[in-house]
């Protein structure tokens, strides 16, 4: 039911300006805004006494688009929710298509798929924590870190052909196997990626200035996280050890070694901290998938979803229309409603998806966390300093494709 305007809590903006107060607007063509949000503020001084967040500049229509275009054709437009680890959107979203569709994928995809996602982590957490060093103004560490993500774009880009956006899951599957020299190269960057992270930890971890930009600011505790919707390493920050991949496994976390870094005092710091150390997590656990990737097929043997090899579908007419079929129709999933959920780098990524048993969906919705998070930002500004927003929020790593709605 729709709430009586009387009923619905008041913005903190929407009062006029008390003696000595300021509105300022943040955004969105601010540089530390990145384009897609825009912070209103109420200012006492220099202190942020209101703040009213406003997301949604990079907007596509995302979820209704879905249901014009067959289950395939879906997989570009998850790439583009989050851009910096585009492969877990992949996954997750052909994980909820093959659970409604009863698929079990293959040994070496689920291996795949797996190491895939924790390279992707990586990355992901290294553009967050690059940015943030970068706008209070630590370039050095910047640098060292994009290098970093720099070497495994390129390195992704070898696997897919795309750089960021790589569209590289299929429904049963994966696009292509690895190239030949690619886990060798694999090997090499986590080496480097050793060396680069341990100079930041060195310059970063205690130094004074970014010690006291970042620790006691922007507290949040277990409970306000949980009551806002919080997941992820923010949620961790504040000490809960909540992990899908520890919860509630998929693919092939069961199997692996790893620990879930939690934090102390749920600020700053302590979001920066989590995602460094989820980076090494990320490291020992890609080490051990190297160790146990099997032999074997990447795609399922299930004519529904997989398109036939193209040499038979140039030599036998049967494969011709199968492949015709999956085009023109897309793969006839069966009727029914599936929620699946991954650990994404900014928290529980999370797909529902309705069938009819068409070759596209009645409804796709996506619980993108940075678009939840939004909804609790305000808490982590309010009662903390002007300059402080900046550090806040690239603590958060909100990323605008998530928040399209």
């Amino acid at each position: 039911m729709p709430q009586h305007p009387s009923s619905i809590p008041p913005s903190p903006l929407n009062a006029a300006p008390q003696d000595g107060e300021v509105i300022l607007s943040l955004g969105p063509s601010h540089p530390a805004m990145h384009g897609t949000i825009q912070i209103f503020t109420r200012l006492l001084g220099e202190k942020v006494v209101g703040a009213d967040v406003h997301c949604g500049y990079l907007h596509r229509g995302f979820e209704k688009e879905c249901e014009d275009h067959t289950w395939h054709n879906l997989i570009p437009y998850t790439d583009r929710l989050n851009y910096c680890s585009a492969m877990i959107n992949n996954f997750a979203y052909c994980d909820a298509v093959e659970t409604l569709m009863d698929i079990e994928i293959t040994p070496r995809c689920r291996y795949l798929r797996t190491l895939l996602s924790e390279y992707s982590r990586i990355a992901d957490h290294l553009t967050c924590t690059a940015a943030g060093l970068m706008e209070l103004g630590a370039m050095t560490a910047f640098l060292y870190l994009m290098t970093i993500r720099d070497y495994i774009y390129e390195h992704m880009a070898d696997l897919t052909g795309a750089r960021i956006t790589h569209s590289f899951g299929r429904i049963g599957g994966l696009a292509c196997d690895l190239p030949t020299g690619w886990l060798s190269r694999l090997d090499e960057i986590l080496k480097e990626y050793e060396t680069f992270v341990g100079r930041v930890h060195t310059l970063v971890d205690r130094n004074r200035i970014f010690i006291d930009r970042m620790r006691n600011i922007g507290v949040l505790s277990t409970q306000e996280a949980i009551h806002w919707g919080y997941t992820g390493p923010i949620l961790r920050s504040t000490g809960a050890a909540l992990d899908l991949r520890k919860d509630t496994p998929y693919l092939a976390y069961s199997e692996l070694e790893f620990e879930v870094p939690v934090g102390i005092k749920g600020d700053n710091y302590d979001r920066y901290y989590v995602r460094m150390c989820e980076m090494d997590e990320s490291v020992y656990m890609i080490r051990q998938l190297m160790d146990l990737l099997p032999e074997g097929p990447i795609n399922v043997d299930d004519r529904r979803c997989v398109f036939p090899p193209k040499t038979l579908v140039y030599q036998e007419i049967e494969s011709l229309i199968n492949h015709f079929k999956l085009v023109m129709e897309g793969p006839k999933v069966p009727p029914g409603e599936v929620y699946r959920a991954h650990e994404s780098p900014n928290g529980e990524l999370g797909f529902y998806l309705i069938s009819t048993g068409e070759g596209a969906p009645y409804k796709v919705h996506v619980r993108a966390p940075s678009f939840v998070h939004m909804g609790g930002l305000h808490r982590l500004l309010e009662g903390y300093q002007l300059a402080d927003i900046v550090a806040t929020f690239g603590s958060i790593n909100m990323i605008g494709g998530e928040c399209d709605r």
